[in-house]
């Protein structure tokens, strides 16, 4: 599909084009915002769209603001409320991506606390596009953020362009992407998503210390691997040297959903294609989010 026919920007549903930060703002001048990326799934048997972990990403979105130290914070119920509006005007009824940015729209300096507005975009079903054949990644030469720098927690707009440097790097090296180390040399994540390797049948993961996002998609992948595929998670610091011996890895996240990794340096993981575990996680991931199974039916809002 084409970008949706309506947005939602400072109290009104506008036409996708009229959707418009002044250049002097804070939120665009010194990337003063912070966001949540989810999606709408849509499930052509209920003729209905499902939010995945929508209260889960409000609440995070509540929490970045506040510690972004904006001088309002726009509540969740109320970003729900006009994202479910927006999504109805538009009549979509295809999965989509949701693209929801509190800001600070006033001028001012890099300290600028408000006033703060609301812009909330949907756009096609956006991804790697790597499903089928899986992520062939970089060991980024960029470091990731360390949270005394910058805080990883929040999904501020500023931080993201760490991750930008490293996954350009990594295309124009030749790779799909970038995994990102610590500044102690640990495994961290991607340049917007987490990681995860499976050696001898058990999941492992980097700690939430590890520099990481606190990721709902994360969240989500844990539960499923524990509680529907029986899975073992283990959450440790991951060596650099440990990511020759996995058998299967996978990145996690809104846009990425469950993504294999099939080579990591050149170094092909398995057979260097998507493995058994990782394709069954995602199936199993896609069936939730979309509602094709009963399972947690308390992480989808319905739309219509």
């Amino acid at each position: 599909m084409a970008n949706a026919t309506y947005a939602y920007v400072n109290g009104d549903i506008v036409p996708f084009t009229d959707a418009k930060v002044h250049i002097s703002s804070a939120g665009f001048k010194f990337g003063a915002g912070v966001f949540e990326g989810l999606r709408g799934y849509w499930n052509r048997e209920h003729e209905q769209m499902y939010l995945f972990r929508m209260d889960e990403h409000m609440r995070r979105l509540e929490f970045s603001q506040s510690f972004m130290r904006f001088s309002q914070v726009i509540p969740g119920a109320e970003v729900q409320e006009k994202t479910l509006e927006l999504l109805r005007a538009n009549a979509l009824h295809e999965t989509v991506h949701i693209m929801t940015t509190c800001y600070v729209s006033g001028f001012g300096s890099p300290s600028a606390a408000g006033p703060v507005d609301l812009a909330v975009v949907t756009s096609p079903n956006v991804g790697p596009g790597l499903a089928e054949t899986g992520a062939k990644v970089q060991v980024s030469s960029w470091q990731r953020l360390p949270d005394h720098v910058m805080p990883v927690r929040v999904k501020c707009n500023a931080n993201y362009q760490n991750g930008r440097l490293a996954a350009m790097q990594a295309q124009v090296d030749g790779y799909d992407t970038a995994l990102f180390l610590n500044t102690r040399g640990k495994v961290a994540e991607g340049h917007g998503m987490c990681f995860f390797m499976f050696r001898d049948g058990r999941a492992i993961t980097p700690t939430l210390t590890s520099d990481i996002l606190e990721s709902i998609t994360r969240d989500t992948v844990i539960q499923l691997l524990r509680e529907d595929l029986g899975v073992e998670v283990i959450e440790r610091e991951v060596d650099r040297s440990e990511l020759a011996l996995a058998d299967e890895a996978f990145f996690c996240g809104t846009a990425w959903e469950v993504t294999a990794v099939v080579s990591i340096d050149q170094r092909p993981l398995g057979n260097g294609k998507p493995g058994p575990l990782v394709q069954a996680l995602r199936k199993r991931y896609l069936d939730v989010a979309h509602g094709s199974v009963d399972t947690c039916p308390h992480w989808r809002t319905a739309v219509y």
